[in-house]
């Protein structure tokens, strides 16, 4: 799932602070330098006396749900007939306990070979305890019939940050009386809400099959989870679509849809690949979803495991109470996703995207078997993001989104007290955040990274065959692991997985010449009552004679020091090479350093930290000259970082830095760049006569740009 508060996209590099009446939007650091008088933040007293949160205890396991719905718009009601069938888990029983919020039940009945049996029930509003017919065990199945109305529209409100309600279906403008909003019907069921509209068991680590009739009217299409096995017209202005999908998922993945959608065929192999999109935007689907099948392939591949599920659809609603939800074959995502090409230039949301359809391995056909276990579901689904990008646009495109992420992360102070998979959990709700996101997807490449691609992909593999269609906690991945690696890494999950944190780093390197040797002297800063003492290994490059020697160091105290015997000074040495730490770092360097560190490191990041810390030497020529040389990078991160620092600038350089602003807000062919040299127009070129650019720049083909320039001529 992608929640509406964690997005984070190229937005976040603009400042568009052209005065007070301009939009804003700040950038959160991307890095911390040696120069900075930002304070390495400690992290609040942790562990509180929480109760532990535990696997909900199965006494009853759901083999099959069999729903057949009609729906009442004027009331918003959901006419619900469910036949669930049910085995004991291990235990004998007599009773059975369903979720079942804001419901009116008809009846409560047992399947027999001869019909129904009425049974004896009790109901609070919530749940449904039935008295059953006899004692079962382990070796029985029974099927349990309930009758009933739905009624999320009278259930309280509740919801989160992250997913804004919880009543689990939404009837979207019932009553028809808004022209500008079409009438729909969707669900959301994560994390415990599809049991506001039929009765389950609720929890990640029940899994069910399902066949799910939906009578509608004949002009709307449907969707749900599986494949469509029938469509009946009823003769009444009506029909039933009958949807089944005959492999276990969570029941929290189970979802219907219904409305006026335009579906656009696509496919990947021989499984089709379908987007549900409002009529108005059919010509739009195959730009925005079109590289759905694509994703499909890479993600089999590099996972050595087949997508599993019979059809991937994707469907675009209105007014979802989240980003994006990967139900099982069937995602949900909302409405900025109903874009124009326009549009489509400012924000593809290929992030969002790829998120949900990775889900599809981490999440659905390997599911997180607790809520404190999520990280194995989102986590994962962050870290596919990644995958995805520096397969199909390069390693600098995916590092973009990485180091965003963790500063995301590390800029919040609450999110730094948290533990990645946390037993002590007071509302399931909370785990939808930065650190199961953000934090976790940087841990996963930090994972790859210590490992190695072979051995990391190998690990993925096992852990989906092994768990295919069933649920995992984190013990489990760490075993994947070290079954591949041979390696006990208790020490990485430990520290990463089940604690709270992050290193914060200060890093000085110096050649000594009286010993011909490179010193790296590395304290660790964080809070250690709140963090662990890390153990961290890192790569460091050193640049000698124009060849690059790799090394890896173990970091492991609070203080270390590392000697490397060089007959002559290197011309820079490069801290963790592959950029890979999740932490603030301080690093103490020469401007040369620095200046051959942007020269000569291949990274976004090492670039990006360049030029952080060469800011304090703006004055300089040699540094002026780096960032007229980053202002044309091809790497669109490192354009727009330079096109911002152009504000640190001494008076007569900004004036010479002047007309490549110009240039960039006209012609780079990133609508981030134009918007932020706009900006930069506007903020730092306040004495120019900067309206034919702004005038020029409202014709520009990215709305962007287009609104920027229009408030630029706006703002007196």
């Amino acid at each position: 799932m992608i929640k509406k508060h964690l997005l984070v996209t190229g937005a976040i590099f603009i400042s568009l602070a052209a005065c007070s009446s301009t939009k804003h939007i700040q950038l959160p650091e991307m890095v911390v330098s040696a120069n900075s008088n930002q304070t390495l933040t400690k992290t609040d007293s942790l562990h509180k006396n929480r109760v532990y949160f535990a696997t909900y205890t199965s006494i009853n396991d759901l083999i099959s749900t069999k729903l057949d719905l009609k729906f009442n718009w004027d009331s918003a009601f959901v006419l619900g007939k469910a036949q669930l069938k049910f085995k004991p888990y291990f235990y004998p029983t007599d009773s059975l306990k369903l979720s079942a919020k804001g419901f009116k039940i008809n009846e409560v009945a047992l399947i027999t070979s001869g019909g129904k049996q009425s049974l004896k029930y009790d109901y609070d509003g919530k749940s449904i305890k039935v008295k059953l017919d006899k004692t079962y065990t382990r070796n029985d199945e029974y099927t349990i019939a309930v009758d009933y109305v739905a009624m999320p529209n009278k259930i309280i409100v509740k919801g989160s940050e992250a997913i804004t309600q919880d009543k689990g279906l939404y009837f979207i403008n019932n009553d028809g009386k808004d022209p500008e909003k079409p009438k729909q019907i969707w669900t959301q069921g994560e994390t415990e809400a599809n049991s506001c509209w039929f009765p389950t068991i609720d929890g990640p680590q029940e899994k069910h099959t399902q066949e799910i009739s939906l009578t509608v009217d004949k002009k709307y299409v449907t969707l749900s989870n599986g494949l469509m096995i029938t469509s009946k017209d009823n003769g009444d202005g009506t029909h039933t679509d009958t949807w089944k999908q005959d492999k276990m998922h969570s029941t929290y993945l189970t979802m219907i849809a219904v409305g006026d959608f335009a579906v656009v065929k696509d496919k990947w192999r021989n499984i089709e690949v379908n987007y549900y999109v409002e009529p108005k935007f059919e010509k739009y689907a195959k730009l925005v979803f079109g590289n759905t099948p694509e994703m499909i392939e890479f993600y089999s591949k590099k996972m050595g495991v087949d997508y599993a599920w019979d059809k991937y659809s994707q469907i675009v609603v209105r007014d979802f109470v989240s980003g994006a939800m990967e139900n099982t074959s069937a995602t949900v995502h909302f409405d900025r996703l109903n874009m124009t090409d326009r549009e489509y230039l400012d924000e593809t949301h290929e992030d969002i995207i790829c998120h949900e359809l990775f889900h599809h391995w981490f999440g659905d056909l390997v599911t997180c078997e607790s809520w404190p276990n999520l990280p194995l579901n989102e986590s994962f689904a962050t870290y596919g993001e990644y995958l995805w990008y520096e397969y199909k646009y390069g390693r600098a495109e995916a590092d973009i989104k990485s180091q965003m992420d963790m500063m995301a992360y590390v800029s919040s102070k609450d999110d730094a007290s948290k533990d990645l998979i946390r037993f002590n959990l007071d509302d399931r709700e909370k785990m939808f955040d930065l650190v199961s996101y953000q934090k976790g997807g940087r841990v996963l490449h930090m994972l790859r990274k210590y490992v190695g691609d072979d051995a990391f992909f190998t690990a993925l593999k096992n852990y989906l065959n092994d768990h295919r269609f069933s649920t995992a906690e984190i013990h489990d991945l760490r075993m994947a692991f070290e079954k591949v690696t041979g390696e006990d890494l208790n020490w990485f999950f430990n520290q990463w997985f089940l604690a709270a944190g992050h290193p914060e780093l200060s890093v000085a390197t110096t050649y000594n010449e009286a010993t011909k040797q490179v010193e790296i002297n590395v304290a660790q800063l964080q809070n250690f009552d709140n963090s662990p003492l890390y153990k961290l290994p890192v790569d460091v490059d050193f640049y000698v004679d124009g060849k690059v020697e790799r090394k890896r160091v173990v970091i492991n105290k609070a203080a270390q020091k590392f000697t490397f015997n060089y007959d002559k000074k290197p011309l820079v040495v490069n801290f963790d090479a592959e950029k890979m730490l999740l932490g603030l770092k301080r690093e103490t360097k020469t401007r040369e350093e620095w200046i051959a560190l942007y020269n000569n490191a291949p990274l976004f990041m090492d670039k990006i930290e360049a030029l952080s810390n060469l800011e304090y030497y703006s004055s300089f020529s040699d540094v002026q000259e780096i960032l007229r040389k980053a202002l044309s990078d091809k790497v669109w991160g490192v354009r727009i970082f330079a096109v911002q620092s152009v504000a640190g600038l001494t008076a007569e350089a900004k004036e010479q830095f002047y007309p490549l602003m110009v240039n960039l807000a006209k012609t780079d062919s990133k609508s981030y760049v134009r918007a932020a040299a706009l900006g930069i127009l506007s903020q730092v070129y306040k004495s120019k006569d900067n309206k034919t650019v702004y005038t020029e720049a409202t014709k520009d083909k990215s709305p962007m740009v287009e609104e920027t320039a229009r408030q630029l001529l706006n703002t007196k």
